[in-house]
C-alpha cells in the first residue's frame, strides 16, 4: 500500500505574529499506523521540503508515545525534512491520503488549487481520503462531480468552534470549520471538547482534534486495504 500524507507549508499565525504549521502528534501518530502496518508513506507539502511545526505541539503537555517515537526516529525525521513538493505528485500513485492539521492548513491548503484538485481526483477515483483536527477545513472548497461541495449532505467533523475559543484564535483564524461545514450543508457532528471523535461517511473519514489522529488513521487505513 503507498500512502500520500500532505502537510501545510504556512508558518504565520495570522497577524498575530506567532508561528503555526502542523501538529506534531497528528503528523507522528498517523504516520506510525501507516508505516507499522507495511504502507510505504510520502510525505508533500505546497513549498517541500522541511514543513513549518506548529511550535506548541512541540511543548511536553502535547507529548506521547509516538511523538517520543518519532523524536528518536531518524529515518522519520529524514522523511519529514524533506517532504516532496506538492505539485509533484497524483492520486495514481497511491492508495489513499491523508492530511493531519495543525492550524497552518486553513491558510495554504485550503486555498490551494493544487491541493483541491488532488482531493477531487482522490474521490473521484473512489479512493479514501482522511482528515483530522484542522485539516477538514481544507475540504473548504472541494466540490463534488456535479459541482456541489464535497461534504454536502455528508456526516462530517472538524475542530470545534468550542475547541476554537479554547485557544483564544476564534478571532484568528480565516474560518471556523464547525460554521464552514455547516453553511455548505454538511451534516457537521462533534463531541466535548479534546475528546477523540471520528466519522467515516463512505470513502471520507474526519477526525475532531489532535486525540482523534491515531484513530481516524485507522479508521483510513481499513477503508484502503
Amino acid at each position: 500500500m503507498k500512502v500520500l500524507m500532505v502537510l501545510t507549508s504556512h508558518d504565520q499565525l495570522g497577524d498575530t505574529g506567532l508561528k503555526t504549521g502542523f501538529w506534531l502528534e497528528e503528523f507522528a501518530a498517523p504516520y506510525y499506523v501507516f508505516k507499522d502496518a507495511g504502507a510505504d508513506v510520502v510525505v508533500a507539502s505546497p513549498a517541500g521540503g522541511q514543513p513549518p511545526l506548529d511550535p506548541k505541539s512541540d511543548l511536553p503537555e502535547f507529548q506521547t508515545e509516538l511523538t517520543h517515537r518519532f523524536k528518536a526516529d531518524p529515518d522519520a525525521q529524514r522523511v519529514l525534512a524533506s517532504t516532496v513538493k506538492l505539485d509533484t505528485v497524483s492520486h495514481e500513485e497511491f492508495d489513499t491520503v491523508f492530511y493531519p492539521g495543525g492550524h497552518g492548513p486553513l491558510w495554504d491548503l485550503a486555498e490551494s488549487r493544487k491541493s483541491i484538485d488532488l482531493i477531487e481526483s482522490f474521490e473521484r477515483a473512489n479512493k479514501p481520503i482522511g482528515f483530522v483536527c484542522h485539516a477538514p477545513g481544507v475540504l473548504r472548497h472541494v466540490k463534488t462531480a456535479d459541482g456541489e461541495p464535497l461534504v454536502k449532505g455528508r456526516r462530517v467533523t472538524g475542530f470545534t468552534n468550542g475547541e476554537e475559543e479554547d485557544v483564544q484564535l476564534t478571532n484568528v483564524v480565516p474560518f471556523l470549520i464547525e460554521d464552514e461545514f455547516k453553511r455548505q450543508g454538511a451534516l457537521y457532528e462533534k463531541i466535548e471538547n479534546w475528546a477523540p471523535f471520528v466519522l467515516v461517511d463512505g470513502k471520507l473519514v474526519t477526525g475532531q482534534n489532535p486525540a482523534s489522529s491515531e484513530e481516524a488513521a485507522k479508521a483510513l487505513l481499513k477503508l484502503a486495504q
